[in-house]
């Protein structure tokens, strides 16, 4: 009988290890499913910095299979960017902020005729600390929403210092965003109310209209503060 269970708990361990994936890693059905790693865990290969084909030469330090921004002297190292370029897609980041601290996840990242570099920023922020939570629009800036444009409905973030997984679906004019599993905001870029809203932003001036892109990079921000990133994991959609 203890041969037995023996046998069984070897098994069901086997079992989990396969389900669940360690940090950046994929699962059999992740990689069945199509989702590949834009971190490898290890180093910012496939990552570039804006308008160049390296990543910072500082900055971002990787430890222990994370990702971390930070100053290094008081400069900051900048944003880094995917290589490769998305349109529909589902993207999934784990995130770790400290006390204060401000970031974002940009999207559709492109540069436009009117207004340079440009994306669709998924908020990173200590809503409790940072000056930026009360600035904007009725919530425009705080944790999860699309940063100077639309708030998010009722959230749960983990406190200062724990890991949050934020998760941006795009398909078609239509995006949404989740926390930590949880749907947090959809929005449809070819609506009045986006058209309103955009008029409304700090974007107004963009030619075209911001967000009206079929594709662009995915980007990391260096804003100044310590972030960690992690489980960076990306799949095209049909």
């Amino acid at each position: 009988m203890k041969k037995m269970f023996v046998i069984l708990a070897t098994l069901l361990f086997a079992w989990t290890g396969s389900a669940v994936a360690q940090d950046n890693q994929l699962t059999a059905k992740e990689k069945k499913e199509g989702w590949v790693l834009l971190f490898n865990g290890k180093n910012l290969e496939g990552w570039t910095s804006v308008g160049k084909d390296t990543p910072p030469a500082f900055g971002w330090e990787i430890e222990n299979g994370v990702m971390t921004v930070r100053k290094q002297d008081g400069k900051r190292g900048g944003d880094i960017i995917t290589r490769e370029q998305y349109s529909d897609f589902d993207l999934k980041v784990d995130f770790r902020i400290t006390k204060g601290a401000n970031s974002g996840i940009k999207y559709f990242f492109t540069k436009y005729e009117k207004g340079g570099w440009l994306g669709l920023e998924y908020q990173i922020l200590d809503d409790e600390n940072h000056p930026d939570a009360k600035m904007g629009r009725g919530g425009n800036r705080l944790e999860g929403g699309l940063y100077d444009m639309f708030p998010t409905s009722a959230k749960k973030v983990n406190p200062i210092g724990e890991w949050n997984q934020a998760r941006i679906v795009a398909k078609g004019s239509k995006v949404t965003h989740y926390l930590n599993g949880k749907k947090i905001l959809t929005f449809d870029r070819s609506s009045q109310l986006y058209k309103e809203t955009w008029q409304l932003s700090k974007y107004k001036n963009s030619q075209p209209m911001f967000g009206d892109v079929e594709k662009g990079h995915i980007l990391l921000q260096d804003h100044g503060d310590v972030v960690s990133f992690k489980n960076i994991k990306i799949r095209k959609l049909k």
